[in-house]
């Protein structure tokens, strides 16, 4: 007879050999011949470039902690490589942690930390909550309504709220909620159906709003220091919105096609959304003062460079001074404590500091020569080159669990490739566009944050994600050419 300790067999925990193996390939790179075309500095930009892959992809050790072992990294080997300027001489670990901690005074990083506050209000007032509520509370009772009305809030969202993990923490549970009332388990076709419809949607305005995710912040803290250029929020809405808008009638009617739900009619999910605006009771001042605070912040991001000279971080972050401050704010500081993931704030810092890195040391230019000069896209027309590193952009984008890092890893690279191959369009574009792709993450529930929160309530399987995934990633592919070949040549964005 098999012992019970026996039959079992225990998941092996790979973390160790994966933190090896990033080490290993680490050194490797280091102790490689260094090239002629490329700087010392450089080749050691490029191998902890891998080392941070080889974390981020596997998740050997968590976001936050891969960032300290950057900064500690980037101190030691940048810090003992030959100067670029001065090859007799070596840049000094104090030259090169402050390279390393670079990133953390750029006005991207800025945005992004003033973005988490801002998501934390509405999660300490719960105005997100009730706003998704309302929303609800007016679309009726038919399950294509219930879609229709979880892709809306999604959209709304999107707007005020920042982070795309609190817009899918919002209305997942109220969701859910809905699919109780109807005396149905989570992990019915019905709870399967609202749940991931509200996920994609939000994956889907992660790319049509600028301040809809953070990864959009990576990719234009990189535009503005090597091209010199701020996207207004007014022109990324312009850019993206189109396609969002599109891609979120594509989500009705993919979701309504492929999971077929018990029940046409909610009937108790009215009653539900009713008991649930109850229970939060009259509208509080601090979610009025928040309501107020937030209009003014869409006006100011709209109407940035056409009615008034103030940049998004600086109007983001007076905002958050004034929800700060006492009397007229909305919470303190020890609220604010709990709510904000600060780790998110240091890996982004890091992030920006290691693509900048790879900028200046000329190791991404290097990279991008060596990976896409072999491809040959300098002779592709500008088409075909967007058709090939969109899709190299989403299939890369299966090992990774956080767009932030795949925009820190990628952005880097795509701007050194618009001098590689000399392309016929804007650049700033051109980078926009793979930034645009970056943020899909339909195919997987590890493919986003927010997938990843909806997938532990356990109302849909791998493969449930993966029928409306496939059609959708196809699809948006598919409208990013048609965008590029039309729109956005029409608009100047290429």
């Amino acid at each position: 007879m098999v012992k019970a300790s026996e039959a079992e067999t225990p998941k092996r925990n790979l973390k160790p050999i994966w933190i090896a193996l990033a080490f290993i390939v680490m050194i490797a790179i280091v102790l490689l011949p260094t090239p002629d075309d490329l700087p010392v500095i450089g080749q050691r930009a490029l191998a902890i470039l891998a080392f941070a892959v080889i974390l981020w992809v596997t998740e050997a050790v968590s976001y936050p902690v891969s960032a300290a072992m950057i900064i500690g990294l980037v101190a030691l080997l940048v810090g003992f490589a030959p100067d670029m300027v001065n090859p007799d001489t070596i840049v000094g670990t104090k030259a090169a942690l402050k390279m390393a901690l670079g990133g953390f005074s750029n006005s991207a990083v800025a945005l992004v930390a003033a973005a988490l506050f801002l998501a934390s209000a509405m999660q300490a007032t719960n105005l997100h909550k009730r706003l998704a509520l309302f929303i609800l509370s007016k679309v009726g009772v038919k399950t294509g309504a219930i879609v229709f009305g979880a892709i809306l809030v999604s959209i709304v969202l999107a707007f005020f709220v920042p982070s795309a993990t609190a817009r899918a923490g919002a209305v997942v549970p109220i969701l859910l909620g809905m699919v109780a009332a109807f005396g149905l388990q989570p992990n019915s076709r019905l709870g399967a159906l609202l749940v991931i419809t509200a996920v994609q949607s939000v994956s889907i305005w992660n790319i049509g709003i600028k301040t809809g995710a953070a990864q959009n912040m990576v990719a234009l803290g990189f535009i503005e220091k090597e091209f010199g250029v701020s996207v207004a929020w007014s022109s990324w809405f312009l850019y993206a919105a189109p396609w969002s808008i599109i891609m979120s009638v594509v989500l009705y009617f993919v979701m309504m096609k492929l999971i077929k739900p018990e029940t046409q009619v909610i009937e108790g999910g009215k009653e539900l959304i009713k008991d649930q605006l109850k229970e939060l009771g009259p509208m509080k001042s601090s979610e009025l003062r928040l309501i107020i605070v937030s209009v003014a912040l869409l006006f100011l991001w709209a109407t940035e460079e056409k009615l008034h000279p103030l940049d998004t971080t600086t109007v983001t972050l007076v905002a958050i001074a004034i929800l700060l401050s006492p009397k007229i704010g909305v919470f303190d500081w020890k609220t604010v404590e709990r709510l904000i993931p600060w780790g998110t704030i240091i890996v982004f810092a890091v992030g920006i500091a290691l693509g900048t890195i790879l900028l200046d040391t000329t190791g991404a230019q290097w990279l991008s020569d060596k990976v896409f000069g072999a491809m040959g896209l300098e002779n592709m027309p500008l088409l075909a080159t967007i058709a090939l590193l969109s899709l190299f952009n989403i299939l890369i984008h299966l090992g990774f669990a956080s767009a932030t890092s795949l925009s820190s890893a990628l952005i880097p690279i795509f701007i050194a490739l618009t001098t590689t191959i000399a392309i016929d369009a804007n650049n700033v574009g051109f980078v926009l566009i793979q930034q645009f792709v970056i943020s899909f993450g339909f195919l997987l529930p590890v493919s986003a944050p927010q997938n990843m929160l909806a997938y532990g309530t356990g109302a849909f399987t791998v493969k449930d994600f993966l029928k409306s995934g496939i059609p959708l990633t196809v699809i948006g592919y598919l409208l990013i050419l048609l965008f590029s070949a039309t729109y956005w040549k029409w608009i100047g964005l290429l």
